[in-house]
């Protein structure tokens, strides 16, 4: 009904009434709102009889047919065997789904999360990446225009200039390759059209958010054309630093693309894509860190813990809700190695570097507030993506057809962050005019000066992919088609972690390098250049003096994980399509795959350096430390691993005639999946006379998933509705999941299944009402007989066994029993309690079979105790039984739901929107813990949109996350000398954004 003047009057009064009463002035909304309604008023009211009669003369709208290329050829997505969904440019403006994370509003079953690296994991019907090795691949393969990408940026680009998105749930290896076991996400630009047009849009919003986009589409003759299209967008930050007082997690990004299409006959066209992307800002990789404080036993048994026994015991964290309000607190930093070192380092003041028993985070408070962090340090944002691709398509007849697609893209990625994510006291004591700490300030070569800890990490990759493929399609009239192909992938990855901490480097210069001046007898630190200096007792450890944007990269007073990967796969698939009837149809389909991973290792080697035998004028091991080289980080041999696997899929559709649908197609599938395994990353190059190591796996396996569905898509209605549903069921063998044990990340294989149900609706209710929904349920469950080891509850609450936290250069705790712990805590010997982890031979044993500083078992007069032969697991704790537990990431439900209003004024058509989200709840990890556990969240969107078909102007205002929602969507547990905190992940704050945008 056409709304009366004297009514907009007062509506329009009323929205520049709504003042900020601070400052008195209009908000921007208002005036938007204002705006929208100003420019739908006509000149004249059309009276009550003309609405009737329009409204009248309007007949319900069937849903718009979709066209899809999930089979890689243009048919209706309700023509396809096989659960997609797929949205245009004006769904994923409509549903505001701005990023490649948002289309888990969209579609049933898909879950995003971000992970603690430069990856992401982005899941289908439970199964996703949640490995995250540098040898790993993605189980969705993330496509532009039909060529999969191993490295994307789909996290961080924005959507611009869409065609089309399809998300294809199930494996779909046949046609899109080895990386499809969960399914596809395939992003589709909008190809160059044979008119002049042009778009241009703007935007602001929340947080003084600013964004615009276009596209020039430009005919050049009969048989070119150009499209250039482009998006920025910048804001401030999402989060605060109340340390710094700086906002941060603001977004500074851009994208442009450029497609050239010719077309110089009606049997040939070619066109080539060139896309940029770039962002340069403060985005924070992660959230907060949370941690619910472990105080330590007070009493062992009988035996009362003396001040400084106690800090061996203590994990850091205990395995509690991230949902207390204990979870805001710090981890107990007294047990970790990299503070009690510096308490045996005297000052030539007579005190330690270090009070003893100190915690640098005892003071330490936490904002409840997810979107406040206090960091000493803000984050540093860069990622830069280049691709181009080159298209043919070459009617060889008729019925027969050629495509070639070839694909380079080029991925580069950095980002720092504070790494303990907690601001630590003031701990070092004042050295007067002496070093290390005159002022009790220590200057760090790469973080600089500081009275307390800082910790800064950064992630940082550089990705190569090269991929081609040829294939032929056939069109024949008769029962039989089919399409055949080859394709070859080249990827290279070089993806780097540094973790700097002025901790490290105080104590390489001043417990590994430290040494008396022969002169003055103050302390000094040798610059360790050439390790021959390493004479006598000291170590040589090199220390980079660079500062943190310049660093050599050859220092060990710094963490690298340093992983090398080169991949290259070719494969030969086909399908074949057999319309068996009018009705019936049969789709088969076969792809063998030759993959080739080769992973260079580069040991990690922090802290460590060597020395030099003066009386035999040789380098050897670092005597305190282990280490075999003192500077640089050595590659190891390359380890080549193969697999040659069958894929493929069978799928039977068929079409029925029912008197309730239009039309109606039943179909039953049945596929079969891969993924490739790879190398576990190398650990610390260490002496095994001095370190030793628990026993870990050096590799991983392959995935493979064999998956059966049934499904039915159905047009009612006179086309008005559109209803879709399917049920399934997997059967997954060596599903790959990461944790980080001993500073790496640990890949594992587990079997599992899954099983669920999709339904997805579309319903023109009347000729201005819409109505979409979409509802997934899942179950999956971990096969019986699995097991791991919890590094959050490595005793898995036997009570004969406790925690023991290990020595400086041991990286993951271990267990011991508790009857030998107590004899040996109530003498407080901390060489004795180190020595009670495996890897502490430095400091003593137990037993006669590892030489050491001594043997502790004599000493105390108990049996000889071998951690790695009579601890379990080597001492890494007992596994937990996994059976029967479901997958990370895998909510049981998922809705959405949607309606869409349009009320049309004269030539306009003012459109009402909200759309509804929420999943059940989940877990973070394989475990099932109450740690574990992620809450059930929620999201509700909502806009208002006017259009100007004619003209081509179309005004949205809109607001994301009405509620202001802060729900955690994932986490990632630390290691275990980083005292196992938690870095969560959670949705953006709500924001109100209006756009204007104008067609030519």
């Amino acid at each position: 009904m056409m709304m009366s003047l004297r009514k907009k009057e007062k509506l329009i009064a009323q929205a520049i009434r709504t003042t900020n009463p601070v400052n008195n002035h209009t908000p921007w909304y208002s005036v938007a709102i204002a705006c929208m309604v100003m420019t739908a008023t006509p000149l004249t009211a059309l009276s009550q009889d003309d609405q009737s009669e329009d409204k009248s003369s309007r007949a319900r709208q069937p849903i718009e047919e979709v066209t899809v290329t999930a089979q890689k050829i243009e048919e209706s997505i309700q023509d396809v065997p096989i659960a997609v969904s797929a949205l245009s440019g004006d769904n994923i403006d409509a549903l505001k789904i701005e990023r490649g994370e948002e289309l888990l509003r969209a579609v049933p079953n898909v879950n995003f999360s971000k992970s603690n690296f430069s990856t992401y994991n982005f899941s289908i019907r439970g199964v996703g990446t949640k490995a995250v090795s540098a040898a790993t691949d993605p189980a969705v393969a993330v496509s532009f225009n039909n060529a999969p990408l191993i490295r994307n940026r789909l996290f961080e680009q924005e959507f611009f200039d869409v065609q089309r998105v399809e998300v294809l749930r199930g494996p779909q290896g046949t046609l899109y390759g080895r990386n499809a076991t969960a399914g596809v996400v395939n992003m589709l630009p909008v190809m160059p059209e044979d008119e002049f047009a042009s778009e241009i849009k703007a935007e602001i919003g929340s947080y003084n958010s600013k964004r615009t986009s276009g596209m020039f589409n430009l005919p050049v003759g009969d048989t070119m054309a150009l499209r250039l299209s482009g998006a920025m967008t910048k804001r401030d930050g999402f989060d605060t630093n109340t340390y710094t007082g700086n906002d941060v997690n603001d977004r500074d990004l851009y994208s442009t693309r450029a497609i050239f299409e010719w077309e110089p006959s009606e049997t040939f066209s070619a066109n080539l894509i060139w896309q940029h992307f770039e962002e340069d800002d403060k985005r924070s990789r992660t959230g907060k860190q949370l941690c619910t404080t472990d105080p330590g036993p007070s009493t062992i048994g009988d035996t009362e813990l003396t001040e400084i026994t106690s800090i061996f015991f203590s994990q850091g964290c205990m395995p509690a809700s991230i949902y207390s309000d204990d979870a805001y607190s710090a981890p107990n930093g007294r047990g970790f190695a990299f503070v009690l070192v510096p308490q045996f380092i005297n000052l030539d003041t007579g005190f330690p570097i270090i009070d003893y028993y100190s915690n640098p985070y005892g003071n330490a408070e936490q904002s409840r507030d997810l979107r406040e962090i206090a960091t000493s340090y803000d984050p540093v944002f860069r990622a830069e993506n280049d691709l181009v691709q080159l298209n043919f398509e070459w009617e060889l007849s008729n019925s027969l057809t050629f495509f070639s697609q070839s694909t380079y893209a080029k991925d580069d990625y950095y980002s720092s962050q504070d790494y303990n994510r907690y601001v630590s006291d003031p701990i070092f004591n004042d050295s007067a005019e002496f070093v290390p700490t005159p002022g009790g300030i220590y200057t760090d070569p790469q973080l600089g000066p500081s009275d307390g800890i800082l910790a800064v990490d950064i992630s940082r990759s550089d990705n190569k992919q090269w991929s081609q493929e040829f294939r032929l399609q056939t069109s024949f009239d008769g029962p039989w088609n089919f399409s055949l192909g080859a394709n070859y992938l080249d990827f290279k990855t070089q993806d780097d972690y540094f973790v700097f901490n002025n901790m490290f480097s105080l104590i390489a210069e001043y417990f590994y390098n430290g040494t008396r001046d022969p002169d003055t007898g103050l302390l000094i630190s040798e610059k360790c250049i050439d390790p021959e200096v390493g004479a006598g007792d000291m170590d040589c450890i090199y220390v980079d003096p660079n500062s943190l944007e310049n660093i050599d990269e050859e220092g060990h007073n710094y963490f690298l994980s340093r992983n090398l990967v080169e991949t290259r796969s070719w494969a030969l698939f086909g399908e074949a399509y057999w319309q068996i009837t009018e009705d019936v149809k049969l789709t088969t389909g076969l792809r063998y795959t030759d993959d080739r991973k080769q992973s260079t290792p580069v040991p990690s080697q922090l802290l460590l350096g060597t020395s030099f035998d003066s009386e035999t004028g040789e380098i050897i091991s670092g005597q305190r430390s282990g280490g075999l080289v003192h500077r640089g980080y050595p590659e190891g041999d390359q380890v080549t691993q193969n697999w040659q696997e069958y894929t493929g899929r069978a799928v039977l559709d068929w079409r029925v005639d029912t008197p309730f649908t239009d039309d109606t197609m039943f179909y039953l599938s049945f596929a079969h999946g891969y993924k490739g395994g790879g190398t576990n990353p190398p650990r610390a190059e260490i002496d095994p006379t001095v370190v030793q190591y628990q026993p870990l796996e050096d590799s991983f396996e392959p995935e493979f998933v064999n998956a059966i569905e049934i499904g039915s898509k159905n047009v009612m209605l006179d086309g008005s509705l559109t209803f879709n549903a399917n049920a399934f069921y997997y059967d997954y063998t060596d599903y790959q999941v990461s944790q980080i044990v001993d500073r790496i990340s640990l890949n594992e294989n587990f079997d599992a299944e899954s099983m669920g149900l999709e339904l997805e609706l579309a319903w023109q209710l009347t000729d201005s009402t819409r109505v979409d929904m979409n509802m997934g349920y899942l179950k999956t469950r971990i096969a019986d007989g699995e097991e791991s080891i919890d590094v959050m509850n490595r005793t898995q609450g036997n009570e004969d066994w406790m925690l023991v936290r290990p020595s400086i250069q041991v990286p993951s705790n271990c267990i011991a029993p508790v009857d030998l712990v107590e004899t040996v805590a109530a003498t407080g010997n901390v060489l004795a309690i180190w020595s009670l982890c495996a890897g502490s031979a430095l400091y003593g044993s137990f037993t006669p079979e590892i030489e050491g500083f001594a043997r502790w078992d004599l000493l105390y007069g108990v049996d000889p105790y071998n951690p790695l032969t009579d601890a379990p697991n080597g001492g890494r704790g007992f596994a937990a039984d996994l059976s029967g537990n479901e997958l990370p990431n895998a909510p049981r439900f998922t809705v959405n739901f949607g309606v869409e209003h349009t009320i049309p004024i004269e030539d306009w058509d003012l459109t009402l929107r909200a759309d509804y989200y929420r999943q059940s709840e989940s877990y973070a990890r394989v475990y099932n813990t109450e740690y574990d556990r992620l809450k059930a969240w929620s999201n509700l969107n909502a806009s208002v949109s006017l259009n100007n078909p004619n003209s081509e102007l179309y005004m949205q205002l809109y607001v994301k996350n009405i509620f202001d929602d802060a729900p955690i969507t994932d986490m990632f547990t630390s290691s275990d000398d980083s005292g196992l905190t938690t870095n969560v992940f959670t949705l953006e704050p709500r924001i109100v954004g209006f756009s204007v945008s104008k067609g030519f």
